[in-house]
């Protein structure tokens, strides 16, 4: 016969005094974000002794505020509720590049240990809420008291990328009340999401927008020009953090562009003479600079981490984020309407975005 399992009985210890703070540092990518977070536990041990009249089986843990998620966001004394289950404290985390603040829900519990094994194995098998100085009723009552924290996948889901901080703090309190102790957690939370990474352009739908150039007939010249300015937005999926974004423009038409490097060709002609064919200008606004951008050649911005940044919801996305504002100003100087064909003309720009590989 095999001998039953019994729990070993807590150590002995005595409740913390003061401030007890720890920082806690982490990094994941959305693409494979971990299941949970452990700030604390499971089951550590705040106090335990054998002898019930010390009381610490009424221990319990309460926010500093019911109603400012700051430092958490739970009830700031003791609710004497009989209840068995985990409770959320309302956490604010704030993203450092960009400022974007979000609420996090930290699953919490107490665990309390009896004295003996009359009616358990020392531990009662119910979660308690954080918040109450109750336990279950037994012969050899609870005597000790342990808690966990934890921050599920769905929670952490709420974090987009960036470098993400933010400070939960509880009190610990015996049954008259008094604050015995404090614990502190410090939270860093580095997230990427590189299969996010992106060029969005916020005033279409589409991944590849249908844009017209504006083109203007002035009869007192006589001369045909004008152009565009195309919101645009790169999400780098670093939370903006990236050391610089390379950014190249292409004329992908099927024929040779002109001097200026863009050029939109009469759709029916099917020609390549200079009167087929309107060259334009592509400049980047970066930073409230513009950068002429050159068919085909990668242009480095650096500085992304004090970049001009725009707040949207990217396809496929629920949570907004930050993108750096670049908008492209297409631009056809004017020419002489006599030297162009008239009729529709189409050219085709493709904008690609590099992001550095092994950052951060």
């Amino acid at each position: 016969m095999v001998p039953r399992a019994f729990a070993q009985r807590p150590p002995e210890k005595l409740p913390d005094a003061g401030l007890t703070s720890e920082l806690i540092e982490l990094s994941w990518d959305r693409a494979s974000m971990p299941t949970e977070v452990v700030i604390a536990g499971p089951r550590r041990l705040i106090a335990y002794s054998s002898d019930p009249s010390m009381r610490f089986g009424a221990l319990h843990l309460t926010c500093r505020s019911f109603s400012d998620s700051q430092f958490g966001r739970c009830p700031t004394s003791d609710t004497s509720e009989h209840g068995t289950y985990a409770g959320s404290v309302i956490l604010q985390f704030s993203e450092m590049r960009s400022g974007l603040v979000t609420e996090v829900s930290v699953t919490g519990w107490l665990d309390r240990a009896e004295s003996g094994r009359a009616c358990n194995d020392y531990w009662q098998p119910q979660p308690r809420p954080l918040w109450t100085s109750q336990a279950t009723p037994c012969p050899t009552p609870a005597s000790g008291t342990a808690f966990s924290l934890v921050i599920n996948d769905s929670d952490l889901g709420r974090l987009v990328a960036g470098d993400w901080n933010s400070t939960l703090r509880l009190d610990l309190r015996d049954e008259s009340g008094g604050v015995l102790a404090s614990f502190e957690y410090l939270l860093k939370f580095t997230v990427t999401d590189r299969d996010a990474v992106a060029i969005y352009f916020p005033h279409f739908d589409e991944i590849s927008p249908h844009v017209g150039l504006n083109l203007r007939y002035d009869p007192l010249t006589q001369t045909v020009g004008g152009g565009t300015t195309v919101d645009m937005c790169l999400y780098d999926g670093l939370g903006s953090n990236a050391p610089y974004l390379g950014v190249t423009v292409r004329d992908s038409g099927g024929r040779a562009p002109g001097p200026s490097g863009f050029s939109a060709w009469h759709r029916d002609s099917g020609g390549s003479g200079d009167s087929e064919r309107l060259d334009y200008n592509v400049t980047l606004d970066y930073n409230g600079a513009p950068l002429p951008m050159r068919n085909g050649v990668e242009e480095q911005l650096t500085g992304i981490d004090t970049a001009k940044l725009k707040l949207v919801v990217l396809p496929g996305m629920t949570q907004p984020v930050f993108c750096v504002d670049t908008p492209l100003r297409l631009n056809m100087p004017r020419v002489p309407i006599a030297e162009k064909q008239p009729g529709y003309y189409r050219g085709d720009l493709k904008v690609e975005l590099r992001v550095p590989a092994g950052v951060p």
